[in-house]
Parts: structure tokens; sequence; C-alpha cells
């Protein structure tokens, strides 16, 4: 997608999303057969439901009719939220993910997997998991530090009202 119309989409589409309470995480325009695909992803603090998405989804496609941004050749309009393996980049994603475990790619080489505990401007306080019977330590990390960062999926945490119990 071209930087222009890449910026014309985001342009105007950020306020209607914003308008939802929702962050517009991504614009994506591929192709798919001889129809182009524009994908939008959105979040927010408390998620994103199913019915929200398709609500946007209507108000989405009703706002680029009325626009010329898509051009005249058809597309495939998807909505949706960001997965549960997507990348964490922005300060929010890691306030999202306060609690989860998460690989950390350091810029510095090497791997770090910890549980975010707390997030400020500058950084993350982290727990890195005990290993073999050790007991859980405490880490400093800087956005600056991070190359890479993806949450873990994990299936089998107890949660905390579990835990407590």
């Amino acid at each position: 997608m071209s930087t222009t119309q890449s910026d014309r989409l985001r342009g105007l589409l950020e306020p209607l999303v914003a308008a939802k309470g929702l962050d517009l995480e991504e614009i994506e325009l591929s192709k798919a057969g001889r129809r182009r695909m524009l994908r939008i992803v959105v979040d927010s603090d408390e998620g994103v439901e199913l019915d929200a998405c398709a609500e946007l989804s209507r108000e989405v496609s009703d706002k680029l009719d009325e626009s010329d941004v898509m051009g005249e050749d058809e597309y495939v309009l998807e909505v949706s939220s960001p997965g549960a393996d997507r990348p964490l980049s922005e300060r929010r994603h890691y306030v999202r993910a306060t609690g989860r475990l998460v690989k950390f790619q350091l810029v510095e080489g090497g791997e770090l997997i910890a549980r975010i505990l707390g997030v400020d401007d500058e950084g993350m306080d982290l727990e890195v998991p005990g290993v073999k019977g050790r007991k859980a330590t405490a880490r400093r990390i800087t956005f600056t530090d991070i190359a890479k960062a993806r949450v873990e999926i994990e299936f089998n945490r107890k949660d905390k009202k579990e835990e407590e119990a």
C-alpha cells in the first residue's frame, strides 16, 4: 500500500475508530485474487468484542463508500482485533499485557521470558520465572532494550483468584 494511500486511510478512519473508544492499530491493504483486501485492526484496554467489530465495519464501509480513497476497484473489508500473538511495539501494548508472560528479543542479543508486573514511561518491571525450583526474580527493562516482544500463550496458568482460594 502506498504511503499516501495509507496516510489517507488512517486520516479518514482514525477519528471514526477513536469515537468508538478504540485504537487503530494497523491498516493493511493486500491483493486477494482479483480483489483487494483491506484489513483494519483495532484494540482497546478492555479488548474488542465481536459486536463492536461488526458495528465498526459497517461504519467504516459507509465512510469508505463516501470517499474516493479506495478508488473504483472492488475490495473486501475486514475489521478485527489483534491476535494473542501479535507483536508488542507500543507502550499501550505492554500496559495491556500486564500480568502476562512475554518473550522479549533484546537489542543486545539474547532473549528473556518474563511476566510484566508494571509499565511506566521508560520501561517495565518484570518477574523472571525461577528455573528448577528456584524463586522468581525481579528485573527492570527499558523500551530501548527491546528489539521485539510477543505475549507467550499460557494454557495452564491459574487465575489469581484461583491461587488465593
